[in-house]
């Protein structure tokens, strides 16, 4: 069964990016505070791309019995640096529809759906709601370091 907390994040989390940038401007947004790390942009633009791969993943879950897959690495995905020429408004639009589409197929799901399973390479397997979890836990983080890098060296 989907818990209310997890309904709720889903359907609201990611507008706390919007909040986290809206008194930046875009040289801090694309500024690296931290040499060799990500900028806030390129933060964004990690977000809006791997909601694609979590909606695949999803998909597959649904449709495959027991699929295996690795961990998601952005530098490893050529359509990464794509998104990062994308601005943070292109971008803001693309996560708020993905994230509707993910929203209305996570909770529409029946309940003997969201128990099938895919094997993570490094958590293991876990059921649809489980990487429902994963994905906002994840997406969590990045908030927070979108946090933490917009107020840097003030």
């Amino acid at each position: 069964m989907i818990y209310p907390s997890l309904t709720q994040r889903l359907k609201e989390q990611h507008k706390t990016i919007a909040a986290l940038i809206i008194k930046l401007n875009n040289r801090q947004i694309s500024r690296q505070v931290v040499k060799g790390k990500w900028s806030i942009h390129e933060n964004i633009a990690h977000l809006a791309k791997y909601q694609p791969v979590f909606l695949d993943r999803i998909h597959k879950i649904l449709t495959v019995d027991q699929p295996a897959f690795d961990a998601y690495r952005a530098e490893d995905d050529d359509e990464f640096e794509i998104y990062c020429a994308f601005t943070p408004y292109e971008l803001l639009k693309k996560i708020s529809r993905d994230r509707e589409t993910i929203y209305q197929l996570i909770t529409h799901l029946p309940a003997d759906k969201l128990e099938l399973t895919g094997t993570h390479s490094k958590y293991g397997k876990l059921n649809v709601l489980e990487w429902t979890e994963f994905f906002l836990l994840h997406e969590a983080h990045h908030l927070y370091t979108i946090f933490q890098l917009a107020h840097a060296g003030q």
